[in-house]
């Protein structure tokens, strides 16, 4: 048995999409493990948690674009790199209505063009773990919810499609073709302290609660979601790309959800939020805004069923809402605080 500490100590690892909120506390959790760490980032002017806690100081940060085949390639030869998360995309559901065609071009091509890279010059890399999305199941109707890994993909909206094509397409490389060693992540929306892209329903919610600001509505808040808490999802990255690095020949192809199988309304989410500072008015405003809206281009109800990864590794999620809501509170207004000192 490979105790936790020693089987991560110098391992090489790349981060695709690093700067990201997942990416950033994958990185800052392996690094303190003591793996070494290589991340793309596109931008280093972004609001991103690794810049904010100083995360970057202790990883390898190379500035790039993921559909770039000649810069995988140095990064895996230079870096001997051995376990890669393909983390990379475009999340924004909205902007992929607006901007179907970059949503692909990064979702479907950077997906390929990582693997494709790795097929042919990555021959130090034992452990692949693919970022899809609860959203690349697309419609099942409530009876058939939670999500189960051996559904259908049925995709209908831009951000969808591009998460399932993504899958497919990292399927086919653990085919006898290929034998790539890939295990492929289907997660809830992700939530935590450090997740700054306040396009998303919690972040927008908790920063219209501290500064008064305008709240985003998105649709009649009656679509129904799991969350499940950052550090749960850094378990279950290190869990499974352990796994498949120890025993590839058992794990490769295989698909993991991960939630808490505990669905919510949006709005009762936002109204947690709102409520948690006593805050009662402003939520009343947010839900004569919301009845007028009509949700349009995303799937009415999503939830996740763990009995994959309960069964595989006896993992559960350690985290609820209501017990995070404080601390994840907490951390905004201080950032707030020292953002706009």
């Amino acid at each position: 048995m490979i105790k936790k500490k020693i089987f991560w100590k110098n391992k090489n690892i790349l981060i695709t999409g690093i700067a990201g909120f997942v990416g950033s506390n994958l990185a800052k959790n392996l690094s303190i493990s003591g793996a070494n760490v290589f991340g793309i980032a596109q931008n280093k002017k972004i609001e991103s948690l690794l810049f904010y806690e100083k995360i970057d100081k202790k990883v390898k940060l190379i500035y790039g674009d993921i559909t770039d085949k000649n810069l995988i390639k140095k990064i895996l030869i230079k870096f001997k790199i051995e376990i890669c998360f393909h983390l990379a995309a475009q999340v924004e559901v909205g902007l992929a209505k607006k901007d179907p065609y970059q949503t692909w071009e990064t979702n479907i091509r950077g997906t390929y063009t990582i693997l494709d890279t790795i097929r042919n010059y990555g021959k130090s890399v034992k452990s692949i773990v693919i970022a899809s999305s609860d959203k690349a199941y697309g419609e099942h109707g409530i009876k058939k919810m939670p999500y189960k890994e051996y559904y259908h993909l049925k995709p209908i909206y831009p951000y969808d499609t591009s998460k399932a094509c993504a899958d497919m397409i990292a399927k086919s490389y653990t085919s006898n073709l290929f034998n790539l060693p890939i295990v492929i992540t289907r997660f809830s929306n992700i939530y935590g302290p450090g997740q700054l892209n306040f396009t998303a329903l919690i972040p927008d919610s908790i920063r219209s609660s501290i500064l008064n600001k305008k709240f985003i509505i998105r649709g009649n808040g009656e679509s129904i979601r799991d969350y499940i808490y950052i550090d749960d999802i850094v378990d279950v990255y290190k869990l499974l790309s352990k796994k498949l690095y120890i025993n590839p020949k058992k794990y490769s192809g295989e698909i993991f959800n991960a939630g808490t199988n505990t669905p919510h309304k949006t709005k009762e989410i936002i109204k947690k939020i709102f409520l948690h500072k006593g805050k009662i008015n402003e939520f009343k405003k947010i839900t004569v805004d919301m009845k007028k809206n009509k949700t349009t281009g995303e799937l009415s109800i999503q939830y996740m069923d763990f009995k994959k990864l309960k069964k595989y590794f006896g993992w559960e999620p350690k985290s609820e809402f209501k017990t995070n809501l404080p601390k994840i509170y907490n951390w905004y207004e201080s950032y707030f605080k020292e953002k706009y000192k």
